[in-house]
């Protein structure tokens, strides 16, 4: 607990009455922004910018004590919604420098090589007509219109198909599910 005296003198600017109350207020600071991001580093974070902020609106403005460490979890929940209001609009950064490729391949690969057996065995079970829409459209890429130029059916012929086949795939999957458990 801080006193009154510390608290004016944080007020003041005086370094080492900031120290007692950065050290007073810090954990439940902490903890309650711990609490709305879940990440220990945006965490840190936002507690420092929010000792920022509050110290800089503290030497020029009035916070009653009692209420300083309710005001310091408004001033977080602000800068909270700020970032995710950032994040939202602008998306994510990703640095395509700082992507060690095989950290991004060692993950379990026998579980994808599984899984990419179970599909292709799963693809087997279609006809060929099937397979070749769903190879078209999904593994290569093309539209509707390219697709049913290729075959030589109708764009309505080939979304049908294209829905019947993933239709039929899905149930050869669910049914394989069901009897692997």
């Amino acid at each position: 607990m801080i006193t009154a005296d510390a608290y004016r003198k944080a007020k003041e600017g005086d370094p080492k009455a900031i120290e007692k109350l950065c050290i007073a207020t810090w954990e439940p600071l902490y903890r309650f922004v711990y609490y709305k991001v879940q990440n220990r580093e945006e965490a840190e974070d936002i507690t420092q910018e929010t000792y920022v902020k509050t110290l800089n609106y503290l030497q020029k403005n009035k916070i009653p004590q009692e209420k300083f460490l309710s005001f310091m979890k408004t001033v977080s929940l602000n800068i909270i919604r700020d970032r995710w209001r950032k994040k939202k609009r602008g998306g994510g950064f990703l640095n395509f420098q700082e992507i060690n490729p095989k950290e991004m391949t060692s993950g379990d690969q026998q579980n994808e090589v599984a899984q990419r057996l179970l599909l292709e065995a799963a693809l087997a079970k279609l006809s060929r007509e099937q397979q070749n829409i769903l190879r078209l459209r999904i593994i290569q890429g093309y539209s509707v219109a390219e697709t049913a130029k290729i075959v030589e059916k109708t764009e309505g012929a080939v979304r049908t198909a294209q829905y019947r086949a993933l239709q039929a795939l899905s149930q050869i999957l669910d049914d394989k599910d069901l009897q692997e458990k």
